[in-house]
Order: C-alpha cells, then structure tokens, then sequence
C-alpha cells in the first residue's frame, strides 16, 4: 500500500494506469447497471475522465 501511495505521488505510470483503469471500469459499470438514474447520468463523465486520465498517465516514466 505504501509503494502505491508512492507511485502516486512521484507519478509513475503503474499506479496512475491502475487509477485511470478503475476509473474507466467504475463509469462502465454506472452505464449498465438499472437502478440508479444519478449513476447512470454521471456514467460518461466518470468513464471521460478515466479515458482522458489514461491517456495523459501513458507519458508518465515508469
């Protein structure tokens, strides 16, 4: 735990990566899931911002 509280604060690409893909998975599963219409209004931002996350993160050093 200590080394990914690490990685997150020296911003390495592994941490972030995992952050972004949580991200990503957590905005699908709002998309799908049928209960919940505030879950499923904010679905695109939360899989937007992991996707955009991803993206910036991939030019981190390892």
């Amino acid at each position: 735990m200590s080394s990914f509280i690490n990685g997150l604060l020296r911003l390495r690409r592994g941490p972030w990566e995992m952050v972004a893909s949580t991200l990503i998975a957590l905005g699908v599963i709002m998309l799908m899931q049928p209960f919940a219409l505030a879950l499923f209004t904010y679905s695109f931002i939360v899989t937007l911002t992991g996707t955009v996350t991803f993206i910036i993160v991939s030019h981190f050093p390892e």
